[in-house]
């Protein structure tokens, strides 16, 4: 639970909601107002805090605060 807290405090830097209000169905662009830039700064951000890479064609398909979260929390299980 404290890395999906870290994650989600992450992401409050990029908007106006704060990490404990964020929910798995909130959308990056449509709830949270990111912008292109916010969301790839989002991700790089994500890769150093947490040493991973992320994979370009499986980001594809994120959505989701809880498509993101899935996805970070597979990489570190297979790490």
């Amino acid at each position: 639970m404290a890395k999906e807290l870290e994650f989600k405090e992450i992401a409050a830097q990029y908007c106006e909601v704060e990490a404990e209000k964020m929910t798995d169905n909130m959308r990056f662009r449509e709830d949270l107002g990111f912008s292109s830039l916010d969301f790839m700064s989002f991700l790089g951000e994500l890769e150093d805090t947490f040493d991973v890479e992320l994979d370009p064609e499986r980001l594809l398909g994120i959505k989701t605060i809880g498509d993101a979260f899935g996805m970070l929390k597979n990489m570190l299980q297979e790490a």
